[in-house]
């Protein structure tokens, strides 16, 4: 037998390793791969982080138009398309406690939409039926008026105008001529530009003062028609003079004064509107200053021989209607 033979013989038995002890084996640790997975233990949930509290938004307003509105307001304020007839009265001096007469008698129409101005002159003398007291000159219904009730005067001229002209008047503008250069003083003066030689100025510019500018609207070289022509070209030119800044400063002045010499029954909320209709048309050449032409009257003597002037509605009817429209 040779040694290969001996080796592969099952070895004695006392030669078979021992088993191991009870307590060995339980303590032998077991290969890894054999390991019980670790069983998640469960966790506690988590508290929820405080959230602050909703701030309530207050609610949202719908903006509105309430600039555009004022605006429109304001612009349907100045230039609503009604116009508004003013018959303007200057009434004479007179002794103290008598009544005067309207020496100047004036009809504006105001057309805030176009900015325009209408100026007709009213001849002073021209013989009409006057309401309540039969055919005299339309010159005296102021004085007739006046006499009946205090403020009657200007309500009984702007009566006769209309019944006659077929003109409705609905403001009156009542001028008291002493009071009128202290108005002009206040206001600086007043620059007249005459294009030809008038009420003894020569032609050109000339700085007015009060006394002056009163001589010069009851000045009575030449006749009537004239006169009318002068009152127009004053009335322009006062309304000039203030639209000029330079002249702002004095209005306050001036304002003080003629409440002294004036009266009307415009109401206050008019006067921006027309204020700023007449401003336009002194601004853009928008005043039509008419006068009568001679035509439209014929002079006439009446049996107590005062001399008038008798109308020819046929020249003068046309005249008011196109530029007055009819009542």
């Amino acid at each position: 037998m040779d040694k290969y033979e001996s080796y592969m013989e099952d070895p004695p038995e006392d030669t078979q390793p021992a088993t191991p002890p009870e307590d060995l084996a339980v303590t032998q640790p077991r290969p890894p791969e054999l390991a019980p997975e670790p069983v998640p233990l469960p966790q506690p949930p988590l508290a929820a982080e405080p959230q602050p509290a909703p701030v309530a938004q207050p609610p949202r307003r719908r903006k509105r138009g309430w600039g555009w509105l004022l605006l429109l307001a304001l612009l349907v304020y100045l230039l609503f398309p009604i116009r508004s007839n003013v018959l303007l009265l200057g009434i004479d001096r007179t002794p103290q406690g008598a009544v005067g007469r309207s020496d100047t008698i004036m009809l504006l129409g105001i057309q805030p939409l176009t900015g325009q101005v209408n100026m007709l002159s009213i001849p002073r003398d021209l013989w009409v039926p006057i309401p309540g007291h039969g055919e005299s000159r339309i010159n005296s219904a102021h004085a007739w008026g006046e006499t009946a009730a205090p403020g009657g005067g200007p309500r009984l001229a702007a009566t006769t105008v209309s019944r006659n002209l077929g003109v409705h008047v609905g403001y009156t503008l009542r001028v008291r001529l002493e009071g009128f250069p202290a108005v002009i003083d206040a206001l600086g003066g007043v620059e007249i530009d005459l294009s030809q030689p008038t009420a003894g100025y020569p032609s050109g510019r000339h700085q007015l003062n009060g006394t002056q500018a009163l001589a010069f609207v009851r000045n009575r070289d030449g006749d009537d028609f004239f006169r009318q022509a002068q009152g127009q070209l004053f009335v322009v030119s006062l309304a000039k003079k203030l639209l000029n800044p330079l002249s702002w400063p004095r209005i306050p002045g001036m304002l003080l004064a003629l409440s002294q010499a004036v009266d009307t029954n415009i109401p206050f909320w008019a006067w921006p509107r027309l204020g700023f209709a007449m401003a336009r048309a002194v601004l853009f050449d928008g005043i039509h200053a008419v006068v009568l032409p001679r035509t439209a009257v014929t002079p006439w003597v009446t049996a107590q021989g005062a001399q008038v002037l008798l109308p020819n509605w046929d020249v003068i009817l046309p005249v008011v209607r196109e530029m007055y429209g009819i009542w």
